[in-house]
C-alpha cells in the first residue's frame, strides 16, 4: 500500500473537527471514508492529540496470549487450544475448539429464554441506549452463575493470563437474518462526558473475546476494518484482541456482517482494567 503523506491542510482540518467536538472515531471514519488510509488517518490523529496532549495513556497491562513455542497451540487449563491466525497489529488471535459443541449449545438453551433487544453503553450518560447500528438480542449471564460459566471463565482466565475477577459476565447475543453491528470499537471513548462513570466500575475495557456458539448458514462474518481481516463464524471457535490505548490508533474497529441465512449466535466477554462490581 503507498504511504500517504499527512499535510498542513489535513492536520488543520482534523484539528478544526476535534474543537467542533466530533469525537476521535468520527473524524476517523471521515478520514477513511474521504480516502485515507488506515495508517495515515491514525497518524494523523496521533500528531494532533500528542500536540495537545490528549491521547489517553496507555493501560499499564493488557491480557497477553502465551502460545507454544511453534506458536500453534495455547494451554488454557482444561484443554490446549488450537491457534488458527495471529496478528500483532493490533494483538489478535483467532482460535479454533476453545468451546465444545455441548458447551455452546448448552449457553445457547440456558441464555435463550432470557432474550431481549440489545443495547450499547449511553457514552453521553453511563448508562444504556438503544443502538439502530445494533440490532442482535441478548443477555447477561452473571460473572459465576453456575458451573458451566465457572468452567468457561476459567479456562479464558487461562488462555489470556487475565484475573476472573477482571472480566464482565459473559453475553450471549443471537443475530437473526438481517441483524448486524456495525464497525465499533469496544473501549469507551475517554472525551465523552458518561465516561468517568462507567469506568468507576473496573477501569477502561483493554481486551474482547468472541466466541461463535452457533454459525448461520450464510453471513455474519467478523470484520475488522482496518486491517482487512475477515473472521468466519465457526461453533467453538474465537477471535480475541486487545487495545492497550483507547484510541482509533488502535487498530479495533470491528463489526459484525448482516446474517444472510440462518441464525448467529455468540458469546463476548469484554476484560477491564481491574475488578469489575
Amino acid at each position: 500500500m503507498q504511504t500517504q503523506a499527512i499535510t498542513r491542510e489535513m492536520q488543520d482540518w482534523v484539528a478544526q473537527q476535534l474543537a467542533a467536538g466530533h469525537g476521535q472515531h468520527e473524524v476517523f471514519q471521515a478520514l477513511l471514508d474521504a480516502g485515507w488510509h488506515a495508517a495515515a488517518a491514525n497518524r494523523a490523529l496521533g500528531l494532533q492529540a500528542a500536540g495537545e496532549a490528549a491521547m489517553p495513556q496507555p493501560a499499564q497491562a493488557v491480557p497477553r496470549v502465551r502460545a507454544d513455542a511453534a506458536g500453534a497451540m495455547v494451554d488454557a487449563g482444561d484443554k490446549w487450544v488450537t491457534v488458527r491466525e495471529h496478528r500483532s497489529a493490533p494483538e489478535l488471535w483467532v482460535f479454533d475448539n476453545l468451546l465444545s459443541a455441548a458447551e455452546c449449545e448448552a449457553l445457547i438453551a440456558a441464555a435463550e429464554s432470557r432474550l431481549a433487544r440489545s443495547l450499547t453503553v449511553d457514552i453521553r450518560t453511563g448508562g444504556e441506549e438503544l443502538n439502530h447500528d445494533r440490532t442482535s438480542h441478548g443477555m447477561f449471564y452473571t460473572r459465576g452463575e453456575n458451573e458451566a460459566i465457572r468452567r468457561i471463565e476459567a479456562r479464558i482466565a487461562r488462555l489470556l493470563n487475565w484475573p476472573v475477577q477482571n472480566g464482565e459476565g459473559l453475553q450471549v447475543l443471537r443475530y437473526r437474518r438481517g441483524a448486524e453491528y456495525k464497525p465499533h470499537y469496544d473501549y469507551f471513548d475517554p472525551g465523552e462526558p458518561g465516561t468517568a462513570a462507567i469506568l468507576r466500575r473496573g477501569g477502561q475495557r483493554v481486551a474482547s473475546l468472541i466466541m461463535y456458539l452457533r454459525e448461520p448458514e450464510e453471513g455474519g462474518a467478523t470484520v475488522f476494518p482496518d486491517i482487512g481481516l475477515r473472521v468466519r463464524p465457526q461453533q467453538g471457535s474465537a477471535v480475541f484482541f486487545s487495545y492497550a490505548v483507547a484510541h482509533p490508533t488502535s487498530l479495533t474497529l470491528h463489526g459484525g456482517e448482516p446474517v444472510k441465512s440462518g441464525e448467529k449466535w455468540i458469546a463476548t466477554k469484554w476484560l477491564r482494567e481491574r475488578e469489575f462490581i
